[in-house]
């Protein structure tokens, strides 16, 4: 039976670059992906392009294709990634510029299509908490709809060796090399939902092969500054062995297969994808030696009439400011600085609708009530944060935090602070006749 060897390059937008040039020359890979797009990734990218036409696609988009692109194109491995963020053409551009350096003749693919900002500015449509979008006016930074694989296989038919679109679904960068080459019909669900299945356990690279797995003790995993990342291996029947290349670091076992399986599923039974609404409710693992599991018995049922579609918006502004006391009483004068900074707040009149005081590394993740028995620490670092509706206003908590340099209580040092604008998410809903992708081939 027919397989083809799909290798993923990196899990997000910040991902290691040294595991991807593993796959390209050691992999034996047929095809290499590069998952980076994150939710609120798009919208950053999107007011990156508002602020310069030629940026708004991943910031390490050159650095990877200097480092693959030529082993790619000397072995025949093609790319599919979403690193075009929220300018696919510029990012075309870019590569089809980075191959031209390294002396390579390749067909680079822009996909198109899935920004519908404009389509939500103007329209009546409300989005996941039943507000209207319109309505955050100029706080609205970007909309972009989820597309499937169709567009990808498009591009592939196309020749593109480089396939680079903004919002798809993360497993249609790897259900479309299968659809391409199996010759899978649109319609068939069963196996439709087996390449979903492949493409949601390789989305998300180094997480698969023991890296977010990783538990010392509990479950141990070797040489992780070393990770590699995963292979997955897809016959024609939709059947997936998972593995990474021999002599990496890491593991890939039936516990870090099942971690990814479950990994942002809420109904497994029907996990909504542009293409197929995918059943893993069927799913069986088994390991078939060391640093290889088979996978099996996912499916399929008809896919939505509407596309997800992420909003992202500036929700409000954040201040911050943190200082650190060590040695005997520290805790206490940790204490005490916290104390004054939350007086000072309401003395100055900062407005905050929402204000944390932490003792990082005490109570900051699980509260006092949980760390009421813990013994003191000898160092502890304060953290206030607030949140308001202006950037002045952020700015004066972290002031008030630097302030204890000279007002405080003895001790204290290392103090940052920092004002930010916070860039949120929504979601909503579009028939999918409204969206229209489009491919875009630059050649070197």
């Amino acid at each position: 039976m027919r397989r083809i060897r799909i290798g993923s390059g990196a899990g997000y937008s910040g991902d290691r670059i040294e595991p991807a040039v593993e796959l390209a020359e050691k992999g034996d890979i047929d095809y290499l992906i590069f998952e980076c797009l994150a939710e609120r990734t798009i919208a950053l990218a999107q007011r990156a392009r508002m602020r310069d036409p030629d940026a708004g696609y991943d910031p390490l988009l050159e650095d990877r294709m200097h480092a693959v692109l030529k082993t790619c194109a000397g072995k025949g491995i093609r790319i599919l990634t979403n690193m075009g963020a929220a300018n696919p053409l510029a990012a075309a551009a870019k590569v089809r510029d980075i191959a031209r350096s390294l002396g390579l003749r390749i067909k680079v693919a822009a996909v198109t299509g899935d920004d519908v900002l404009a389509l939500l500015r103007d329209g009546d449509h409300r989005d996941d908490v039943g507000q209207p979008v319109r309505d955050l006016g100029a706080r609205l930074l970007s909309a972009n709809a989820y597309l499937g694989a169709e567009p990808l296989v498009n591009a592939l038919r196309q020749g593109a060796d480089v396939v680079i679109t903004g919002r798809a679904a993360d497993p249609a960068l790897v259900l479309a090399p299968l659809i391409h080459e199996f010759g899978w019909a649109p319609d068939d669900w069963h196996l439709l939902g087996c390449g979903t299945l492949a493409g949601h356990l390789l989305e998300c690279a180094g997480q698969i092969t023991g890296g977010y797995f990783a538990d010392p003790g509990v479950k141990d995993v070797p040489d992780l500054a070393r990770l590699g990342f995963p292979i997955g291996e897809v016959a024609e029947d939709g059947s997936l062995v998972i593995s990474k290349v021999a002599g990496s670091g890491g593991r890939v076992t039936a516990a870090t297969c099942k971690e990814q399986l479950l990994y942002e599923i809420h109904d497994p039974r029907a996990y909504l994808t542009p293409d197929v609404v995918a059943d893993f409710s069927g799913v069986a693992i088994e390991e078939l030696g060391p640093d290889r599991v088979r996978i099996v018995g996912a499916t399929g049922h008809p896919r939505p009439d509407t596309l997800k579609v992420s909003i992202g918006y500036v929700d409000s502004y954040i201040g911050e400011g943190q200082m650190s006391y060590a040695g005997p009483g520290a805790l206490a004068r940790a204490r005490l600085a916290l104390d004054i900074v939350a007086e000072r707040l309401k003395i100055t009149g900062v407005k905050t609708s929402e204000l944390r005081c932490d003792l990082l590394g005490v109570n900051a993740m699980h509260g006092d009530r949980l760390s009421a028995g813990a013994p003191e620490p000898y160092e502890v670092r304060i953290r206030v944060a607030g949140r308001t509706d202006s950037l002045r206003e952020a700015v004066r908590i972290g002031n008030e935090v630097e302030s204890l340099y000279t007002c405080g209580p003895a001790g204290g040092g290392g103090a940052t602070k920092s004002a930010r604008d916070i860039v949120a998410v929504r979601s909503t809903l579009l028939g999918r006749e409204l969206v229209t992708p489009s491919t875009h081939i630059e050649e070197s």
